[in-house]
């Protein structure tokens, strides 16, 4: 007996996942055209030191990347030759260098972010809907209000109704 399975709705962590996947994977199609080596992760990263950051710190604050994931990321950089490590004056955190290396790369990539940037323009056009600005203020929300909350409110609302119980 064979069994026909329904199609099972996609939750939100994996349709980011997916679109990051898709976006990640077009990009990184695309430098692999232009000839050059590159992993989409680094892009955050290196957009905040180019803005000028020089710490594992800096960059999480310009990114809203965790300091895990900047960090892992600053260490793949790190082992290809693209960034170095060197302790500062206060000898509590370490400042981040591009190598010349790292320097070459930048200036290539980051031609390439502008037209990154207006395809993502165009992408929103054709689906009508600023999904930029959507998952920013998905992020502010939750930032206020972490998702945790929002789970044992919603447990609690569905106990009092299954109880009948309610707030006097």
């Amino acid at each position: 007996m064979t069994t026909t399975k329904s199609p099972l709705a996609p939750g939100l962590g994996e349709l980011l996942r997916y679109v990051t996947e898709l976006l990640d994977g077009g990009s990184e199609e695309r430098y692999a055209d232009l000839g050059i080596n590159y992993r989409a992760r680094y892009t955050p990263v290196l957009r905040a030191i180019a803005a000028g950051a020089v710490t594992v710190t800096e960059i999480t604050e310009l990114t809203r990347l965790t300091q895990g994931a900047v960090s892992q990321t600053t260490g793949l950089l790190i082992e290809e030759g693209l960034l170095t490590r060197a302790p500062m004056s206060d000898g509590r955190k370490s400042e981040l260098r591009l190598t010349t290396r790292g320097k070459a790369l930048l200036a290539r990539v980051s031609e390439q972010w502008g037209a990154i940037f207006s395809a993502l323009d165009e992408l929103e056009q054709e689906i009508g809907h600023p999904l930029r600005q959507v998952l920013s203020d998905t992020a502010e929300a939750l930032e206020r209000r972490g998702f945790a909350d929002r789970l044992r409110m919603r447990s609690k609302q569905d106990r009092k109704k299954r109880t009948g119980t309610h707030d006097t």
